[in-house]
């Protein structure tokens, strides 16, 4: 039986069982039958509507990494995880969105100054990020000066907060070296978003472009990109890197959930020719179904152990190894590609049914093969794993 869980609780009132039971929550649940109702209102607007967002606020997803300083839950992300993997068995736009509740690892950098004032209304903040390409940034007095365009801001349409990628040299940088690369923030109505996602995947995300001219970004809203959170709370020495590519690749276990059980439901399908065999009474169907459920089971259960054996490390106070790091992204591109994978043979087995537009199966097609496509998961990951894993140095900005 799902059980209210008021998001006025603050982290410290929850124990260890009552985060993995997250998604078993009347919020949560709500929040699912909501999505399912309005998944093709989310492909025909190009985003996830804030009415939506506000449910997700309370189901407790945008404050999954605020510091627990500012009310929030800095939760494990094991447990962040299967909330996104949840959502993405009823869409992959929402999970997509969702997922960027680990977001605020990334203002976790700015000052403290600067998140008093971002959760100031509340631990519920949503932020957005377009952070490339970055863009050359100007030094002025007390700040930087920032013009330019950025693609790939998702759920920027329902943001709190807009993050953009700048390069510059600060003050009493030496001669001849390279700009920091780094990351302003602001409000989101300070920032002019272009409606310019047109795609065919992940369509309801509205990754959208943003742009500012001339804008004034003061130093206490700067930071490096990737630069480790301030506040002293394991969630914030958690990789960061990795942690981006596992909210990502859990959209994809997700949809890989979804479509096992869409073509599960087919299983008796009429027969469209005299003499063909219902789908169940078919041995590749059969094969099929059983394979699907084989390789999405192995790929989730080294997804999780990886981000539970990394966690643990941090929960005994040492910092996550280099091994383990390295579970984490391979682990992470792993269940992307094998998530992409299981969609795919899911599709091919469940008939001909399947090629009707309404069918959602052709949603959660185009929707995983997006998530393969991210940097954080692409194939450069296994062959960098692999170094690793052989003994040879990692490389330059890897894990």
């Amino acid at each position: 039986m799902n059980q209210p869980f008021s998001p006025a609780l603050s982290a410290a009132d929850l124990t260890e069982a009552q985060f993995d039971k997250l998604t078993e929550t009347t919020e949560f649940q709500h929040l699912l039958q909501v999505i399912g109702e309005r998944v093709e209102e989310f492909e025909e607007k190009r985003h996830i509507p804030r009415d939506v967002i506000d449910l997700m606020k309370k189901a407790r997803i945008f404050r999954s990494a605020t510091p627990k300083k500012f009310g929030g839950d800095a939760m494990a992300p094991h447990h962040f995880l299967k909330m996104v993997d949840k959502i993405g068995t009823v869409d992959g736009s929402a999970a997509w969105v969702s997922a960027f509740g680990s977001a605020n690892t990334y203002t976790a950098a700015l000052c403290e100054e600067a998140q008093a004032v971002m959760y100031a209304d509340g631990p519920d903040q949503v932020f957005a990020g377009g952070l490339h390409p970055v863009q050359e940034a100007t030094r002025v007095d007390g700040g930087w000066q920032v013009s330019g365009r950025w693609k790939f801001a998702s759920g920027c349409m329902g943001a709190d907060w807009i993050g953009v990628g700048i390069a510059g040299k600060p003050q009493g940088a030496e001669e001849g070296a390279p700009p920091t690369v780094m990351m302003a923030v602001a409000p989101a109505a300070e920032v002019e978003i272009i409606e310019s996602w047109d795609v065919s995947g992940m369509q309801g995300t509205g990754s959208h472009d943003t742009t500012v001219t001339d804008k004034y970004y003061p130093d206490m809203w700067i930071c490096e990109r990737g630069a480790p959170g301030v506040v002293d709370e394991p969630l914030y020495k958690y990789p960061a890197m990795a942690y981006q590519a596992q909210v990502h690749a859990a959209c994809n276990l997700g949809l890989a959930r979804a479509a096992i059980e869409k073509a599960k439901s087919v299983s008796g399908a009429a027969k469209i020719a005299v003499g063909h065999a219902r789908l169940c009474d078919r041995p590749y169907y059969l094969s099929g179904i059983a394979e699907c459920e084989a390789l999405l089971r192995g790929a989730r259960a080294f997804f999780y152990e990886a981000a539970e054996e990394a966690w643990d490390n941090l929960m005994k106070g040492d910092p996550v190894t280099l091994d383990q790091n390295n579970m984490l992204r391979l682990s992470a591109t792993n269940a992307a590609r094998v998530g992409a994978e299981v969609v795919q043979r899911a599709y091919t087995i469940a008939g001909m049914g399947v090629i009707s537009k309404k069918n959602p199966m052709q949603r959660y097609l185009r929707d995983a093969m997006v998530v393969t496509q991210h940097a954080a998961v692409t194939d450069i990951v296994l062959e960098s794993a692999g170094r690793v894993l052989t003994g040879l140095d990692a490389p330059r900005g890897y894990p």
